[in-house]
C-alpha cells in the first residue's frame, strides 16, 4: 500500500464493532469464514473506540455474502487514528488527507468519519504540493479558485495543496514609475497612483502609456492602433518565473484550447475551463510520479 492510498469507492470500506481482542491473530480467528458483503475490501474494527483495520479476502464475488478466506493485517489500534468531521467528503483523497493532518495526531492510518456518516480512510498522507502561478488583482485569482474547486470535487486525484506563486500587477507598475497605465482589462483591486486605461474598453486615442500585459496584449494594441506600446511589462507566468522542479499550473495568452506541458509545467488557455484545469491537474500528478518513480 503506497502513501496517500485511499479505498474507491468508500463503499469497500465496512466498518464493524466487536467485543473481541483487535491483535492480528484474535481478529483472524474472528473473521475467518464470517460471511461479508461482496464489495466489501476493507474492515474496520472498532472495539471500545479503539481501531483496527485489515484488507479481507472472499471466497467468491458472485453472491451478495461471501465468507472471508485470508485477511491482511494493516494496523492496529496504536498506528490507527479516528477523525470524526462532518464536512468532509470521504470520496475525495484531499479532503480526506486535510482531515487527517489537521486532526493534529500522528498515525500510520487515519479513519475518517464525514459527510452523511460515510467512512473512508487514508494510509500515510502526503498531498502533492503544486504550484499555482497566476495574477493578481483580483484576489483570490481565478486559476486558484478554478484549480480549488477541482480539488475538492474530484475523486481520482491524489491529495493536492495548491500554492499561490503570484504575480502582482500593482508591484509590477509601481516599480516603473510611469504616469500612466494600461491594462489588458478591468478587474477589482487596481487602484494606482497613475492614470489607467484598460485595453478591453478599447480606448479611442493612442497614448504614451506602458502597457502592462502579455504577448496577446500586445498583439491586440497592435490590431487597434497599428503600433506596439511605447513601453511595456510583461506578465507572461512563463517569461517571469522560470521553471522549477515543483509540479506548476499556470496559463499561456497564446494557448486558446486544450492544455499543454512546457519544461514541466501544465499551461491553460487564460479562459480556461474547469475541464481544462481538471486535466492539467492530471497531467501534473502523472507527471509527478512518474519523477517520483524515476527517483525510487
Amino acid at each position: 500500500m503506497k502513501p496517500n492510498f485511499i479505498c474507491r469507492p468508500y463503499r469497500g470500506v465496512s466498518v464493524q464493532e466487536i467485543t473481541s481482542p483487535l491483535e492480528g491473530r484474535a481478529l483472524r480467528d474472528y473473521l475467518i469464514g464470517r460471511p461479508v458483503y461482496r464489495r466489501t475490501e476493507f474492515m474496520v474494527m472498532v472495539n471500545d473506540g479503539r481501531r483496527a483495520v485489515v484488507q479481507v479476502a472472499k471466497a467468491s464475488l458472485d453472491p451478495l455474502f461471501s465468507p472471508v478466506t485470508d485477511l491482511h493485517y494493516l494496523a492496529g489500534p496504536d498506528d490507527v487514528a479516528f477523525v470524526d468531521d462532518d464536512t468532509i467528503d470521504t470520496a475525495n483523497a484531499t479532503q480526506m488527507a486535510q482531515a487527517a493532518i489537521g486532526s493534529g495526531m500522528s498515525a500510520e492510518i487515519y479513519v475518517v468519519q464525514g459527510r452523511f456518516q460515510h467512512v473512508n480512510f487514508i494510509y500515510q498522507p502526503a498531498p502533492v504540493r503544486v504550484q499555482v502561478i497566476e495574477v493578481i488583482p483580483p484576489e483570490p485569482p481565478k486559476l486558484l479558485e478554478m484549480a480549488r474547486k477541482v480539488v475538492d470535487f474530484d475523486e481520482d486525484l491524489p491529495p493536492i495543496e495548491l500554492e499561490l506563486v503570484p504575480i502582482d500587477l500593482r508591484t509590477l507598475a509601481s516599480g516603473n514609475g510611469a504616469a500612466h497605465y494600461l491594462f489588458p482589462c478591468r478587474c477589482a483591486g487596481l487602484d494606482l497612483d497613475a492614470a489607467v486605461d484598460f485595453l478591453d474598453a478599447g480606448p479611442e486615442r493612442l497614448e504614451p502609456w506602458t502597457m502592462v500585459g502579455c504577448e496577446r496584449s500586445r498583439q491586440i494594441h497592435e490590431s487597434f492602433y497599428g503600433v506596439d506600446p511605447e513601453h511595456r511589462i510583461d506578465i507572461c507566468p512563463k517569461v517571469i518565473n522560470p521553471p522549477t522542479n515543483a509540479p506548476t499550473l499556470t496559463k499561456c495568452c497564446l494557448l486558446e484550447r486544450g492544455t499543454e506541458s512546457s519544461e514541466g509545467r501544465m499551461v491553460v488557455p487564460w479562459g480556461a475551463s474547469l475541464d481544462e484545469v481538471r486535466a492539467a491537474l492530471h497531467d501534473l500528478v502523472d507527471l509527478e510520479q512518474a519523477r517520483e518513480g524515476m527517483r525510487a
